[in-house]
């Protein structure tokens, strides 16, 4: 069995490639690819982008192959997993404290797209909602008001990146839950992309504090 194409970044998250969700069956897969193959081939002089092809390629062959998915599937898990370690399990998404937990996976996860790839560093919403375990309606109010704040902005690729003014504030408020180093090893197994979401529902930004009232 050959193996997924990995990015600079160790792990690409075909799902987010794709913008499917992780239970899509083989017949939405199939269907999706078709609509951003042809959008993002070489040949379309308008949207095409040879990079974003070969990805959306790599991704429709992993998860239209049941072996290779499942394989995937197993990796995709552990990764997620990584990821949620920044999270306090604890979190309430309807209380003050919550979402100011929220601000700070947000920034966390964003400060750390933005450290490992200075130039393209960012989310998609569908990654955020995975790695959060949020919908993107519960998370429009903390992204609109990390964007106000100017903590983070959005990329021309409609992915989602933390800003200087918010790397500043993540330092200055030390939000992040482990060591910048610790983190940014956790998210050599982590995933991701840095392709647009073509959803409608994005949502505003991301921010970050340490769960102190007075932070925001």
């Amino acid at each position: 069995m050959s193996r997924p194409t990995k990015t600079d970044d160790g792990f690409a998250d075909y799902y987010e490639v794709l913008q499917l969700s992780a239970n899509a069956d083989g017949e939405t897969i199939d269907r999706v690819y078709r609509m951003l193959a042809k959008r993002y081939h070489p040949d379309n002089h308008l949207t095409g982008n040879a990079d974003r092809f070969r990805l959306i390629a790599e991704a429709h062959r992993v998860l239209s192959n049941p072996e290779e998915r499942a394989a995937f599937d197993a990796r995709y898990e552990e990764n997620r997993g990584a990821v949620m370690k920044i999270l306090d399990d604890t979190s309430k998404a309807d209380s003050f404290a919550g979402d100011q937990r929220i601000f700070d996976a947000i920034l966390s996860l964003l400060y750390i797209s933005r450290r490992r790839d200075a130039r393209k560093g960012g989310l998609g919403i569908l990654q955020l909602e995975r790695l959060l375990g949020f919908p993107s309606e519960h998370l429009e109010f903390h992204t609109w008001y990390l964007r106000q704040k100017g903590w983070i902005e959005r990329l021309e690729n409609g992915q989602l990146s933390i800003t200087a003014e918010g790397v500043d504030r993540v330092i200055e408020r030390n939000v992040l839950s482990v060591s910048q180093d610790r983190l940014l090893s956790a998210e050599n197994q982590t995933h991701h992309n840095h392709f647009d979401s073509d959803q409608d529902h994005s949502s505003n930004g991301s921010g970050s504090n340490n769960g102190q009232t007075d932070g925001y």
